[in-house]
């Protein structure tokens, strides 16, 4: 299917991760540079550059990274939060890139701001199966993160998101907090960030702006609703449809025919819950006596789990649904969609009285 490169997410292991960190940009001009630490200490880190320009010296140990232009900040955006831009179309294959040094580059930019409320806007488009960032990375990054980063981030937007980074928000939920998970905001077309900044302002980058003209151009023009047909009289035997002027009895009663009737039919010929008993009783109690004391001592454990619905949310209808076709077969022995509502129901049924069907 489409998505299936895109799922391919490599959760790796510490000794891959290390590996990977040690490989070297392999350009011829690149050669010429010191070899890259996989580790950085603290003073490399803390080292102050200007994170809104790529222009560092060559001999920066972040150079290699700002070079590609992946994380930029662009200006303030229309709350007077500073703007943080991270483009993943501009990041280079895996072996090409350092991804540690990359996670301190971030947290680099970000130090210069965390202090004050910020946003993260994070174009999703350009990311393949190649210069993708494995899961252990992301997970790594999340918890890298403490609480002076996660306070002050107002909203992180998602603009052209996929069915890959969707699902991976949902792989990451078990570790991310209630509030973080608030602040993400999916973002379909370029046009709906100018709620939040000017698009001006922003360097996107050409193919992300190609993809969502792209986008644009497949949105099919809207349809004119058919026009409705002119009302016509209605019909002396009309029931629906009509002003209930038109519905009363003969006899002057207000109430519709049609209601009356139909409410006449159910009270004459519905099955009250005490003939539900008295046939579930009959029905059990025909059962062998392994099977009778089987069902009994089942049932008996279900309607002790279902009184404690309020913490476990196994009422009688979820536990029907679960244990109702484990119970229960249809005529064919087929589980068909058809035998699946009876089953259920009378499950439920067999739960709700199961104090009198087995007194």
């Amino acid at each position: 299917c489409a998505m299936s490169s895109e799922l391919l997410v490599d959760v790796g292991d510490d000794s891959a991760t290390a590996q990977l960190g040690q490989l070297k940009l392999t350009t011829i001009e690149d050669q010429q540079w010191p070899a890259d630490e996989s580790f950085l200490s603290k003073s490399d880190v803390s080292q102050q550059f200007d994170a809104s320009s790529p222009h560092l010296p060559w001999d920066h140990p972040f150079y290699d990274i700002a070079r590609h232009q992946i994380i930029e900040v662009a200006g303030d955006d229309n709350f007077g939060r500073k703007v943080i831009v991270f483009n993943a179309c501009r990041m280079p294959p895996q072996h090409q890139l350092d991804h540690h040094k990359l996670l301190m580059y971030l947290k680099g930019t970000l130090d210069q701001y965390v202090e004050s409320d910020y946003t993260v806007i994070y174009f999703h488009h350009g990311l393949t199966s190649e210069n993708k960032l494995s899961f252990s990375w992301i997970r790594d990054a999340y918890r890298e993160f403490d609480r002076k980063y996660k306070k002050n981030i107002k909203a992180l937007y998602i603009v052209h998101p996929t069915m890959f980074i969707k699902t991976l928000l949902i792989l990451l939920k078990p570790i991310t907090s209630f509030k973080f998970g608030r602040k993400i905001n999916y973002v379909s077309y370029l046009s709906e960030l100018e709620d939040v900044v000017k698009c001006d302002q922003l360097v996107i980058p050409s193919r992300v702006r190609e993809y969502d003209n792209k986008l644009r151009a497949s949105l099919k023009p809207t349809t004119q609703p058919p026009m409705s047909p002119p009302h016509s009289p209605p019909l002396p035997s009309q029931v629906f449809g009509v002003p209930l002027t038109l519905q009363r009895d003969p006899d002057g009663d207000p109430v519709p025919v049609v209601m009356r009737d139909t409410v006449g039919f159910l009270s004459e010929q519905a099955v009250s819950s005490e003939s539900q008993v008295t046939v579930m009783k009959t029905l059990v109690e025909s059962l062998p006596e392994e099977n009778y004391a089987s069902l009994r001592y089942l049932i008996t454990f279900l309607a002790q789990v279902s009184a404690n619905s309020e913490v476990n949310k196994m009422t009688n209808s979820n536990l029907a649904v679960v244990f109702g076709p484990n119970l229960l077969w249809g005529r064919d022995n087929a589980m068909s969609l058809s035998a699946i509502g009876p089953i259920n129901n009378f499950t439920r049924t067999l739960l709700d009285q199961q104090h009198l069907v087995f007194a």
